[in-house]
């Protein structure tokens, strides 16, 4: 049984060396322990620094290409080193690696293919009370589009096995955290969370430029989640609600003409008539969303079946 632990990093040539100072060389239950990082276009010496700590694999990006991307990267790199189970953890050294066991201890005890360290959001001194709300806003969203029950969900400190990193696939170019806790909830996959500890903040997020700033990315984040993977639940809503008032509104002009009043209320009918039809479309364009998903759902299980079939060509080629 082989660990990796990955590591995102973007200019923590600062930082860098005190996180991979905690983290562990030997685990029960596995025959090795490796770590990787994944340098994002880093303009510091974050490879270097890196190298000197004793990383064993450093996996560059030219540039950046965000934290999503990174994540990704990662994994495919520890899928191609042979990793059994993945532990992501941030380079900041947020979270304490004294977890990690903790962490992967329900994937030895094959109770889970998944696990998110909980953070004490609350308790925490340097989350701000509007951070803290929407980290609670984020957590609530993700239990409903995947129909899990994660607390933390925005927690990048996770552990998973070989077959969960193969079947994850980002599509959000700003954080990967949300979104693979909904696909780990419609693919059926093992998930659950554990409570971690955290250390003392070395520095501001880099995530969170300012307050206004992360609840615009947070509302654009929570709605491509529902665009995506609840399409026809999103878009059929809307369609109905438009419908709905189309269809009242169509109703009072009726009574009204009836009343012998119609001439009278002739906006009403305008904006019943445009209700209607803006209602409809949505409804239709509901039916094509879902076929779309239906599709990338498609697309993700060929993406699955290559990369089993890569494994067992790289394992017949071994014999």
């Amino acid at each position: 049984m082989k660990l990796i632990i990955q590591i995102p990093c973007f200019n923590e040539a600062e930082t860098l060396s005190t996180t991979l100072s905690d983290l562990p060389r030997v685990m029960a239950g596995f025959d090795s322990v490796e770590w990787l990082i994944i340098d994002d276009g880093s303009q510091d010496n974050t490879a270097e620094i890196a190298r000197l700590c004793g990383v064993d694999h450093v996996v560059r990006h030219t540039g950046n290409q965000g934290l999503a991307k990174a994540f990704m990267t990662g994994l495919d790199a520890c899928l191609e080193l042979g990793a059994d189970v993945i532990v992501n953890t941030d380079a900041d050294n947020q979270y304490n690696a004294d977890d990690i066991p903790a962490l992967v201890e329900p994937i030895l005890q094959h109770q889970a293919e998944m696990v998110i360290g909980a953070r004490p959001i609350s308790t925490i001194e340097h989350f701000s009370p509007i951070k803290k709300l929407l980290q609670k806003i984020g957590s609530w969203v993700v239990r409903i589009a995947s129909k899990t029950d994660i607390p933390d969900a925005p927690s990048g400190f996770r552990a998973m096995t070989r077959s969960t990193a193969q079947r994850l696939m980002v599509f959000n170019d700003y954080t990967y955290t949300l979104e693979t806790i909904i696909q780990a909830g419609q693919k059926n996959i093992t998930i659950t969370s554990i409570p971690v500890r955290v250390n003392e903040d070395l520095r501001p997020s880099r995530l969170i430029k300012s307050i206004p700033s992360y609840i615009k990315i947070s509302i654009i984040t929570i709605a491509r989640i529902f665009i995506i993977y609840r399409p026809f639940r999103f878009f059929g809503y809307i369609g109905i609600v438009l419908f709905s008032i189309g269809f009242l509104l169509g109703l009072r002009f009726l009574y009204a003409f009836i009343s012998g009043e119609g001439s009278g209320h002739i906006q009403s009918l305008i904006l019943a008539s445009v209700l209607l039809g803006m209602g409809l479309q949505t409804i239709l364009i509901a039916f094509v969303a879902d076929l779309l998903s239906a599709n990338r759902k498609i697309l993700e299980d060929i993406r699955l079946r290559v990369l089993n079939l890569a494994k067992y060509d790289c394992n017949r080629s071994d014999d």
